[in-house]
């Protein structure tokens, strides 16, 4: 980074305040202040009116992340903010974001990814671009999913086709997520779309047993490179999601 930075972090966890200090002071961007509450992140906000960014959690005592990130825009209307929370609800998200929150990192976080976040969010031209840039890639991956889709023969009309979709994506995003497909995978994608885990697995099962009942097995090996199934083979929901991102993560 040419241009140091400043920072404020706002966490009520003294020892991951310590790593996030350790590891943006190593990359030139200055701690002007640290502290554990949402009353004392005020207070560092109006000590320090020119810091560049907040890295803060929602859970915070006495005052909230969200509260502490409204006092400190009528205070620095510049500030940034990267919330660093384990709350994972799609509100907490959204409320945060409309907040003004740039990022949104899930605990544990991988703190050595800070720097480069805050260099993107401070260097406009290339936030654009990074932007635009994962735009086109969301695209071409929704693209590739879908051609997929069509050649193993899962029709678009039915749930299971969004559901299945939205899992792969997830997959590919975190490689790890397929390990805990009935905690974390089906009630993320079943809060995403309202609905319950439950229905989310049956619908993956219906869409991938419409593939397999439409007999397009050939297709299906195709797709895979090599003769994975039989007709009378049927992958687990969490084999065909794992077989589908670890194509879609090889071909980059």
């Amino acid at each position: 980074m040419n241009k140091q930075f400043y920072a404020i972090i706002a966490n009520e966890n003294p020892e991951e305040n310590s790593s996030i200090s350790k590891t943006l002071e190593n990359n030139n961007i200055c701690v002007v202040g640290s502290c554990t509450n949402g009353n004392d992140a005020s207070e560092l906000v109006k000590q320090n009116p020119k810091a560049d960014i907040m890295i803060l959690d929602v859970l915070l005592a006495g005052k909230d992340g969200y509260a502490v990130m409204q006092e400190a825009k009528q205070i620095n209307k510049s500030i940034k903010f990267i919330v660093i929370s384990a709350l994972s609800s799609a509100t907490f998200v959204q409320k945060a974001m409309s907040l003004g929150a740039e990022y949104y990192m899930l605990k544990p976080a991988d703190y050595d990814a800070l720097p480069q976040r805050i260099e993107d969010i401070m260097t406009p031209a290339k936030r654009v671009s990074e932007v635009s840039t994962r735009a086109n890639n969301y695209k071409e991956l929704e693209e590739r999913i879908t051609n997929i889709f069509i050649t193993v023969g899962i029709p678009a009309h039915i749930k299971g086709y969004q559901f299945l979709r939205e899992a792969i994506k997830l997959a590919i995003d975190r490689p790890d997520i397929i390990n805990s497909i009935t905690k974390e995978l089906y009630p993320s994608i079943a809060q995403k779309f309202d609905t319950s885990a439950s229905k989310v697995e049956r619908a993956i099962r219906h869409a991938i047993e419409v593939a397999w009942n439409r007999g397009k097995i050939e297709n299906i090996n195709n797709v895979f490179g090599i003769k994975v199934y039989s007709n009378n083979e049927k992958p687990t929901n969490g084999e065909f999601i794992a077989l589908v991102a670890d194509k879609m993560l090889l071909e980059g």
